[in-house]
């Protein structure tokens, strides 16, 4: 598969990097394409990977780099994904993370590329009816951002019906961790992520750690939720993309552990590994925050032989703070 060529939307971004790291590492061409909204070009580090700057919604951008490329693949990541953001600014969401991919696809179904790796999420299922979540969960988002999302999942669909395209829709849980080697890592600003925010309470980046509710019917009362690890979450492109290529049919699946992590144990493990006591304030439960949050990954396993090799709490947040406490320390000031 080396020798074919994969774009990478936003694959500046988080999870986008780590991939297009890995991705390249083992020797495959990459074109990345990245508005540069939330992403950082340091954080391509292998310098064979071409980084393009621009948007998915340019018809014109994206059809010059299919002819100069020929693609086999797309990996899509460009995405908005701040939840709270897309309750009070829906129309940025409906447009970045619906009707732009919408213009990529256009472009991919005029040079007959039909294999597309879509970032999707946990928050297409909204409120589970079930723990774990398994693929036969109803998708009902509670929010746009889990909207947009779906709505995407369904026009995949749709595109596979009418025309071909086969996809593979990978319903994350909560990304976490960072490179082995600690040199790239969660970069958002501003950073809602749990574990990055430990880290700034701890170091003074931010006063203390807010936790929104201890009365919740889990063993410790905080919240639970399927911590998978980046370089994991990298690892199933690679597998879903040979997928495609190699003729197989659409997949929907889950990418998690199928283990809950509380944020208590999550601020545990953090004073374990960096020595330090996190300042936390404890308020009432957030609007909309689910008990638990616990992936059913059985049918990744079974379809793309994926499973997470990182599930060790310690281990993720270890990774993390190798990231946090190293290249990233002093990025931002205190807010």
């Amino acid at each position: 598969m080396s020798n074919q060529t994969i774009l990478i939307t936003g694959g500046a971004g988080y999870i986008g990097s780590h991939t297009v790291r890995q991705l390249a590492a083992q020797g495959r061409n990459i074109v990345v394409l990245d508005n540069l909204a939330y992403g950082h070009p340091e954080a391509i580090i292998d310098k064979s990977v071409e980084l393009v700057i621009g948007s998915v919604g340019d018809r014109e951008l994206v059809r010059a780099l299919f002819e100069k490329h020929n693609f086999a693949a797309v990996i899509h990541f460009a995405a908005f994904a701040y939840v709270g953001e897309s309750v009070t600014d829906p129309l940025k969401y409906y447009w970045n993370n619906t009707a732009e991919p919408v213009a990529l696809l256009q472009v991919m179904q005029e040079f007959d590329c039909k294999a597309f790796v879509f970032s999707s999420t946990c928050a297409t299922y909204g409120k589970p009816a079930s723990i774990p979540i398994d693929e036969s969960n109803p998708q009902n988002p509670i929010n746009p951002y889990g909207q947009s999302k779906l709505m995407v999942e369904t026009i995949l669909s749709d595109c596979d019906h009418a025309w071909g395209l086969k996809s593979a829709c990978l319903r994350y849980f909560n990304a976490s961790g960072c490179s082995a080697d600690g040199q790239i890592g969660e970069d958002h600003n501003p950073e809602t992520h749990l574990i990055p925010r430990v880290f700034m309470a701890v170091t003074g980046e931010i006063d203390k750690l807010e936790v929104y509710g201890t009365d919740y019917p889990t063993p410790d009362g905080t919240c639970i939720r399927d911590y998978i690890h980046v370089e994991d979450l990298a690892n199933a492109h690679g597998l879903a993309v040979d997928h495609l290529i190699s003729g197989k049919d659409s997949v929907k699946c889950n990418l998690g552990t199928g283990k809950g992590i509380s944020v208590k144990e999550i601020i545990t493990a953090v004073e374990e590994v960096t020595g330090k006591t996190v300042p936390v304030s404890y308020g009432p439960r957030r609007e909309g925050d689910p008990a638990e949050l616990i992936a059913d990954p059985s049918l990744a396993k079974q379809v793309l032989g994926w499973s997470a090799k990182q599930g060790d709490v310690n281990e993720i947040v270890k990774s993390a703070w190798a990231w946090m406490s190293g290249p990233r320390k002093g990025r931002f000031t205190k807010n």
